[in-house]
């Protein structure tokens, strides 16, 4: 391709985007755009020049993206109901995998669940689930013998050690392995969710979009799934039957682990849509998680021995870090990088630098409290966490900062949450792994 086909290439790319646009709409206005420039050409002007001309007198193609959408906005509400993506010439072929493994991964979970106590239960859960979730990604990825053998033994190998573990129903330890083996989990599927290629930064920002967009998709079917079993259960109330046992101890269990695989494959069938609600939960949530940081902030300062005092305190405060942290990765797997610096992105400063100052006097509790009380496995795990959270946030607001004054490209922020995205299953590893037997399954 030359110079020219790239950048109109480019050009078209950024219209795709947009899901008021078809194909066919690009393709006519890539028609006009070419016919433009070959008329600059022969007046004169080299290709660069006269593409650079021909894009500014075209408008700006978010401008013309809003016109189409305004024109033919019925296209956006039919592609909210998504159409069954297949393999060509198979019919229906990846709802019926979907289906079938969400009903495997249901059926395998209660199983499991009449089988073993219920801390066994929920210490296994997302060893039952995820595998069916990788197969579906394997299987639509194409991923390869070597690499799917490597993730299956991978999984085998971690059920293994935590089921030898000797927990007892109240141990502190089994809550932690319970908490972050999903993390664990979650990222061996999200190598198969890469294709297998986990080297790249842009499969790995990839995986942060349908994380974040799995969050959504699932927490909808949830609330939509408790309406109707609230419903049910009244209606049969109503009638003097009481099906509160089925439908607590069956339905729900079996709906919340097949809903696993139906969001996977809503994202998967309609990531355009989903795409423009990302930028709008980004600026909707960072002011008020910005106020709730600042409120919080102005407490501390009041009350300045209440952090130490309070474990359960410093235990919410690293909730609402690991939010403050997804908020990050989502505005910025959601931002065009080529775009100049805005106010979204001084609000997402000054985010990150309250969520330091939160982060700080945190651990600075936490290392009092342990300095006071000796180490426990929940204080080990609550500061390695909060120690791992205050070095992307450090490097996020060093890079940021960088952005706002233009000496930087946003590139080096996105590209630097996409190389920190290991450190994070590899801490949870450690918690669910190793810290364990270190504090002898207490």
């Amino acid at each position: 391709m030359s110079e020219l086909d790239l950048e109109i290439a480019r050009w078209s790319t950024h219209l795709r985007r947009n899901p008021a646009l078809a194909d066919a709409d690009v393709e006519e206005m890539e028609a006009h755009l070419r016919d433009r420039v070959a008329d600059l050409v022969d007046r004169g002007l080299d290709e660069d020049e006269a593409f650079l001309i021909a894009v500014k007198r075209m408008g700006n193609v978010d401008a013309i993206a809003q016109e189409f959408a305004r024109e033919h906005a019925e296209r956006l509400w039919k592609q909210l109901v998504p159409p069954p993506a297949a393999p060509p010439g198979v019919p229906g072929a990846e709802l019926a995998v979907v289906l079938a493994l969400a009903a495997g991964a249901a059926l395998v979970s209660r199983a499991v669940a009449e089988a073993f106590a219920p801390e066994r239960a929920a210490l296994c859960a997302s060893l039952l689930v995820g595998p069916f979730l990788g197969a579906y990604f394997a299987w639509k990825r194409a991923l390869s013998t070597d690499v799917t053998a490597v993730l299956v033994a991978v999984l085998v190998v971690t059920g293994t050690v935590v089921n030898s573990y000797p927990f007892d129903a109240d141990d502190a330890t089994l809550v932690l392995v319970i908490l972050h083996l999903p993390v664990v989990v979650w990222f061996v599927v999200g190598v198969a969710y890469a294709g297998g290629d986990w080297r790249s930064h842009q499969q790995r920002m990839h995986l942060v979009r349908f994380t974040g967009e799995w969050v959504v998709y699932y927490t909808l079917l949830a609330l939509g799934g408790g309406v109707l079993v609230g419903l049910t259960m009244a209606a049969f109330a109503a009638i003097d039957v009481d099906a509160s046992r089925v439908l607590v101890e069956w339905v729900l269990p079996l709906g919340a682990a097949g809903a696993v695989l139906v969001a996977a494959w809503l994202v998967e069938a309609k990531q355009a849509v989903i795409e423009n609600i990302a930028p709008v939960l980004t600026r909707v949530f960072t002011p008020l998680t910005i106020l709730m940081l600042a409120a919080v902030l102005v407490a501390f300062a009041a009350r300045p021995g209440l952090v130490a005092a309070d474990r359960d305190l410093l235990i919410l405060m690293a909730a609402i870090l690991v939010l403050v942290l997804g908020l990050l990765l989502y505005s910025v797997s959601a931002r065009d990088p080529l775009e100049p610096p805005r106010l979204a992105d001084t609000l997402q400063l000054v985010l990150v630098a309250l969520a330091i100052a939160v982060d700080a006097v945190v651990l600075v509790a936490m290392v009092a409290r342990i300095a006071e009380f000796g180490p426990s496995p929940n204080k080990v795990a609550a500061l390695g966490l909060n120690l791992v959270i205050l070095v992307n946030l450090a490097r996020s607001a060093w890079l940021t900062l960088g952005f706002l004054r233009r000496t930087r490209p946003f590139a080096d922020l996105e590209r630097w949450q996409t190389t920190y995205l290991p450190a994070y299953p590899a801490w949870a590893a450690v918690v669910a792994l190793v810290l364990p037997p270190v504090f002898a399954f207490s």
